[in-house]
């Protein structure tokens, strides 16, 4: 093992466990600290050994690559971490990357659906097929709870009080939050669970699990992107829909609706508040302090 692969594997194990970050953060580190390893190699140099100058030439680089600014502002990001680990670690003595600096990000404001475009996706789901109400479940489910799409496919029905009318998250970093549960998504899984699920040969391991596949697995993230893309092309929606748009659509329609930034924060599992402003472009004039009156799905 070379000394950058062993510095990478400290990185790691620093990153999973004093940081506690989720695998999916942890890979994207790693694979950006991965393209610095690889500027080294072509350069000749030892990666302890480099400068600012040297690691100035590497941002550059990206900037030749064509690399939007917000690509370069994570790799730029993971490559200070990896510094700041190998400084917190002694392995080295003074940090290179101190003075590098991010590019400017021009807040991108997201794509948001509105309640129609929303029931109009839902509707156009094929109930007859044994995936529908599954589906059905799904969608509600995002956009109801504001979901991430890996807390998505990781829910479990331990996560589930629904008699408390909430369920449990498990975020990033493992962090937990709880999240009020509207009656629609409570009726939906449930029927979910007792019409569908119940009679797929489920296979050991996902037997808690909420969403799972005809073969009785986890769904993956992939697949629940692929139910997004195919509902989108059968109502002809020319925005660009995600498992994520559900949860700005979200947001956004709590906020349009009077609810609390704070409170929309610690709903979407947001660690800073700033985070969370993007979505103060819509008007804030009227917030208010409570949330779950406000979002359409709690709408007599």
């Amino acid at each position: 093992m070379s000394n950058s692969e062993r510095y990478i594997k400290q990185f790691v194990a620093y990153l999973k466990i004093e940081k506690g970050l989720a695998d999916n953060s942890i890979f994207a580190y790693q694979r950006d600290v991965q393209k610095l390893v690889d500027f080294c190699a072509a350069e000749k140099k030892e990666i302890l050994h480099l400068e600012y100058v040297d690691l100035n030439h590497f941002v550059g680089l990206l900037y030749d690559l064509g690399l939007n600014p917000r690509s370069q502002a994570r790799i730029i990001s993971g490559i200070k971490q990896f510094f700041g680990f190998l400084l917190l670690d002694d392995i080295i003595q003074t940090d290179p990357s101190e003075s590098l600096e991010l590019p400017k990000l021009g807040r991108k404001l997201p794509e948001v659906l509105s309640i129609e475009e929303i029931d109009a996706l839902i509707d156009a789901i094929d109930l007859s097929k044994p995936e529908g109400h599954r589906n059905k479940a799904i969608l509600e489910t995002l956009y109801s709870c504001g979901l991430r799409v890996s807390e998505l496919v990781n829910l479990k029905f331990s996560d589930l009080y629904f008699d408390e009318g909430f369920i449990r998250i498990i975020g990033k970093g493992n962090k937990q939050r709880l999240v009020p549960s509207s009656p629609s998504v409570e009726k939906e899984i449930n029927f979910y669970k007792t019409s569908v699920r119940n009679h797929l040969d489920i296979k050991k391991g996902s037997e808690n699990i909420v969403f799972l596949n005809r073969r009785g697995s986890q769904l993956t993230r992939e697949m629940i992107f692929t139910i997004i893309k195919n509902l989108s092309a059968e109502i002809g929606l020319t925005k660009n829909v995600s498992p994520h748009t559900f949860r700005h659509s979200f947001a956004t329609h709590l906020l349009e609706g009077g609810a609390n930034l704070r409170a929309i924060q610690e709903m979407l599992g947001h660690e800073s508040i700033t985070t969370t402003e993007i979505y103060t472009h819509l008007d804030q004039s009227f917030l208010k302090e409570a949330i779950l009156s406000y979002h359409p799905r709690n709408q007599s």
